[in-house]
């Protein structure tokens, strides 16, 4: 490393952010990326560790060491160039990715980690600033065609590949823009729209082809699942129509609450909930009325998508948010032994600084209204041993509820969508496919692929991205009987 006493010498730096009351007000990014001298800092404590365990901890396997050095060195070009050679979106993961490279980074053994996602955000926002992100159209067309169904993280890291390689490519997504959850589950405050639809214009220019408002499927998709098709494919047409088809829709079956009460008007869906917020930011006229404003609301789950209807609901004035977590609370350690794994333990996200009374080891027992309206939850304490639950006695307890919004994640791909492909399904009803070996990603259905949450369950985007990456090398093999495609 360019200096190798520098993880001694300097301290980690956080990304400036607005305070918690000013950002309230907006739904803008409130995160600044590091000025260019900061990041150098930040490069300058990579320690020359040895064995970068923080490249296994990055699902896509980020070479981050050296574009950590890179940047200590001002060598921003070179910088881009080594961070784009593994991962197509670093925008994406630079602003939303949970970083489970800095928990597997050395010096967190005993001190903190190095900035490795503020020095990624600062990397690719300075790289699109000097206009170094173009598009890179292939040189020769095979003449082969791809239609990729879904175009969150996994269907676009897919469909940017194969355009690469030269294949004819088609994004078909049953919502009126593109993005998947990019677009519709995670809130412009903390991933602005425009950042998305830049990339694809550089898809664009490449040669990718995309169709929005159009469902692949003859069975509707139920409640909690974004929608706005105007138009169906049946999967046998599009299984004519095209030489491959991935399948990369994602999770999208949310976890109910079959209790007592969840037919009253009030209780919701997170996916119900956040893309209308997102819809209205976007300026779209004649938004379905659902808000939070003036109401006692609570979150029940304590993920990221809990985190993100906290966040949406302070910004649309609740009169109280509340937010429920089934299992314990996590340690508040900054440090435990399962180092280089991801650890277990209290997580404060920007949303909950903004305002928020969290419970755990809360159970919902009951939806409680009159004349059909949500007035009131009832809830039970409990009682962990072992990985066991119990209700504690005398712990009930009823609190005012106007709005109930259900983020306790997601079940399962669309299950419509796999049994009309006819392919065959893993345990938790997710496509099966393996990842490596001969025919990775292919599924049962000859000529079908799967990748992203559809074939792992619900995860990161940076999983997303990578399975992408690994699917468009599949698939190209494939089609061409070998592939340059990076895996």
């Amino acid at each position: 490393m360019g200096k190798v006493t520098g993880f001694l010498e300097h301290e980690r730096l956080e990304e400036s952010h607005e305070s918690a009351e000013a950002r309230k007000k907006h739904y803008r990014e409130f995160y600044l990326r590091l000025s260019d001298e900061a990041a150098a800092v930040q490069g300058a404590r990579c320690m020359d560790c040895g064995i970068p365990f923080c490249m296994s901890g990055c699902p896509v396997n980020n070479i981050i060491p050296d574009w950590n050095d890179l940047v200590y060195r001002q060598d921003w070009k070179a910088a881009i160039d080594t961070l784009h050679s593994t991962n197509n979106f670093p925008e994406f993961t630079g602003r939303i990715c949970p970083a489970p490279c800095e928990e597997a980074c050395v010096l967190r053994i005993n001190a903190d980690p190095v900035g490795i996602k503020s020095i990624e955000h600062a990397i690719i926002d300075k790289a699109w600033e000097e206009g170094w992100v173009r598009p890179q159209p292939a040189a020769h067309k095979t003449g082969k065609t791809v239609a990729v169904v879904g175009s969150g993280g996994a269907g676009l890291a897919c469909a940017q590949q194969l355009a690469r390689a030269g294949h004819e490519v088609t994004v078909f997504e049953k919502s009126d823009r593109l993005g998947g959850l990019l677009r519709y589950g995670i809130p412009d405050f903390k991933l602005e729209k425009a950042v998305i639809d830049r990339r694809l214009e550089q898809m664009r220019a490449e040669g990718v082809r995309f169709r929005t408002g159009t469902f692949i499927g003859t069975q509707s998709p139920g409640k909690g699942i974004v929608n706005d098709a105007h138009e169906s494919i049946s999967p046998d047409q599009i299984q004519k129509d095209f030489d491959a088809v991935v399948l990369a829709g994602g999770a999208e079956q949310p976890r109910d609450l079959p209790i007592p009460g969840r037919e009253l008007d009030g209780v919701h869906f997170a996916m119900e909930f956040l893309p209308l917020q997102n819809k209205r930011v976007a300026g779209d006229a004649g938004v379905r009325e659902l808000s939070a404003a003036g109401k006692h609301v609570v979150v029940i789950g304590g993920g990221d998508t809990g985190s993100d209807c906290i966040g949406t609901s302070n910004r649309q004035q609740a009169k109280s948010v509340t937010n429920f977590e089934l299992f314990p609370m996590p340690p508040d350690v900054e440090r435990n032994p399962v180092w280089p794994y991801w650890p277990t333990r209290l997580r404060t996200s920007s949303s909950h600084e903004e305002g928020v009374e969290r419970d755990w080891s809360v159970a919902t027992k009951e939806f409680a209204g009159k004349n059909g309206k949500l007035e009131a939850l009832r809830a039970v304490r409990l009682a962990w041993k072992d990985g066991k639950s119990s209700e504690v006695p005398g712990g009930e307890f009823d609190i005012p509820a106007d709005l109930v919004l259900l983020a306790m994640g997601f079940v399962s791909p669309l299950q419509s969508l796999l049994d009309e492909f006819g392919v065959q399904k893993d345990p938790r009803g997710n496509a099966r496919a393996s990842t490596d070996g001969p025919g990775a990603y292919a599924t049962s259905v000859l000529k079908v692929f799967a990748a992203g949450d559809l074939r792992r369950g619900q995860s990161l985007v940076v999983w997303a991205i990578r399975e992408g990456r690994q699917c468009a090398r599949a698939v190209d093999e494939f089609l061409m009987g070998f592939s340059e495609l990076p895996r």
